[in-house]
C-alpha cells in the first residue's frame, strides 16, 4: 500500500509542479491528431479507433521434445509459420513471455471469428507436435496494431529466422 500512496503523491507533485492547471487540462483533452477517416476505413476501426480481433496464448504442449536437433528444428518450422501468416497478413503480433513459465507467448490474429483463428492455429508445427497448446479469445483493440507489422519491418535489422 505504502508504494502506491508513494507514487500517487509523487505524481500529484510532478503535475503540481508542471505550471499553468488550464493549460495541462487543454493539452489533456485536445486530440494530438486529426481523424483520418481514410486511413479508418482502410484499418476497419469502428467510430472509437478499434475493431475485432482474436487473441492466442500459447501455452507449453503435453510433449518435451529432448532431442536438441529435433527441437531447433521444430521451432525453425514454427517460426517460419509464423512469417507465413504474417505475410498473408493474417498475424499482427506474436511474441515469447521472457519468465520461463508454462504460458509461452501471444499471437493476435487479424481475423474476426474463432473459428478462422482455429484453422490458423492449426498451421502451427509446434501446435501439430504437441509441444505448445494455444487458448483462443475474441479480443477489442486498437485497429492501428494492423500496421505494426510494416512499422516492424522498417525497424528489424536482422531476420529472426536468419540467425
Amino acid at each position: 500500500m505504502k508504494p502506491i500512496l508513494f507514487f500517487l503523491l509523487l505524481f500529484l507533485a510532478i503535475v503540481a509542479s508542471c505550471g499553468d492547471k488550464k493549460q495541462i487540462k487543454k493539452e489533456l483533452a485536445t486530440p494530438k491528431t486529426s481523424y483520418d477517416s481514410l486511413l479508418a476505413r482502410k484499418l476497419g476501426a469502428d467510430a472509437y479507433g478499434m475493431r475485432r480481433y482474436v487473441m492466442a496464448f500459447l501455452k507449453a504442449g503435453k510433449v518435451v521434445i529432448k532431442d536438441s536437433v529435433k527441437k531447433a528444428d521444430l521451432q525453425l518450422k514454427h517460426m517460419q509459420n509464423i512469417q507465413k501468416m504474417k505475410a498473408q497478413g493474417k498475424l499482427i503480433v506474436a511474441g515469447p513471455f521472457l519468465d520461463n513459465q508454462p504460458l509461452r507467448g501471444i499471437f493476435i490474429f487479424n481475423v474476426e471469428s474463432l473459428e478462422e483463428a482455429k484453422k490458423l492455429v492449426a498451421t502451427d508445427p509446434a501446435i501439430q507436435a504437441g509441444t505448445l497448446e494455444m487458448e483462443l479469445h475474441p479480443w477489442y483493440g486498437s485497429a492501428a496494431l494492423i500496421e505494426t507489422v510494416k512499422i516492424h519491418q522498417s525497424i528489424e535489422k536482422k531476420d529472426i529466422i536468419a540467425q
